[in-house]
């Protein structure tokens, strides 16, 4: 267990470390120690590489720490670092199949001039109705369910199944499923407070970790809805008036 919880601390750190130094994006050195991302004036096949790269690493930093409780307990259950591997792998690919859809909203959205150049939507108008959306999904019954669902992985994996590695990979792949289910809508914020937006990156990784592994975190995404839908319809008031 030590061994599985050390591999998951060091691919979570390694994945902040990537994001933190620009995520492999062109920059440009603003003197004093800062830089600015640069990103090329039109898309490429090269470049869309890059972002569907810093989405996928992005979502590894943001939901592992999520996800540790239950990668431990299906490693304790089915002996060992390889089921902790499967499991995770399964996981993972849940949350690449998203950051591929990311990255084309991304590459749409930004043919179509509506990000700015810290990768925020520029309309004040779709960011409002977008974190109004976010907060209604909070309380919708898929969030719910899903959101119970995320709390264990035990029930995705039966017992005549834990020493199968394509079981133990499904099983990753069932949960990551429920795990997009319950924060898809939160990651969309990423679009309204900037996408390499470190400060929004953590807060709403941290604020997925409260609602994945505290007892009350039905309560806190309850909350966060009404947070939510409060800032959207601020947001729209103040685009509109």
């Amino acid at each position: 267990m030590k061994t599985v919880l050390a591999s998951i601390v060091l691919v979570v750190v390694a994945s902040w470390i990537y994001l933190l130094t620009g995520a492999g994006m062109p920059q440009m050195d603003m003197g004093g120690g800062k830089v600015m991302l640069m990103p090329p004036p039109s898309w490429s096949v090269s470049y869309a590489a890059i972002i569907f790269a810093m989405w996928t690493i992005m979502m590894v930093a943001m939901m592992i720490p999520s996800a540790a409780p239950a990668i431990l307990r299906i490693a304790d259950r089915a002996d060992g670092v390889a089921s902790a591997a499967f499991f995770t792998a399964g996981y993972l690919i849940v949350w690449t199949g998203f950051s591929a859809v990311a990255t084309t909203l991304q590459w749409a959205f930004d043919s179509g001039h509506l990000l700015s150049d810290s990768m925020a939507i520029r309309s004040e108008l779709a960011a409002g109705f977008i974190v109004i959306g976010a907060g209604l999904y909070q309380l919708s019954a898929t969030k719910k369910i899903c959101l119970r669902q995320c709390c264990s992985a035990v029930h995705f994996l039966p017992d005549d199944q834990v020493g199968s590695p394509s079981a133990v990979v499904r099983a990753g792949v069932t949960y990551g499923i429920s795990c997009l289910g319950c924060c898809w809508a939160l990651m969309c914020l990423l679009f309204v407070v900037g996408v390499m937006n470190f400060l929004g990156i953590a807060v709403i990784a941290v604020w997925v970790l409260a609602e994945k592994t505290l007892a009350s975190g039905a309560r806190i995404a309850q909350a966060a809805a009404v947070g939510l839908i409060g800032w959207g319809s601020v947001t729209l008031a103040l685009a509109i008036r």
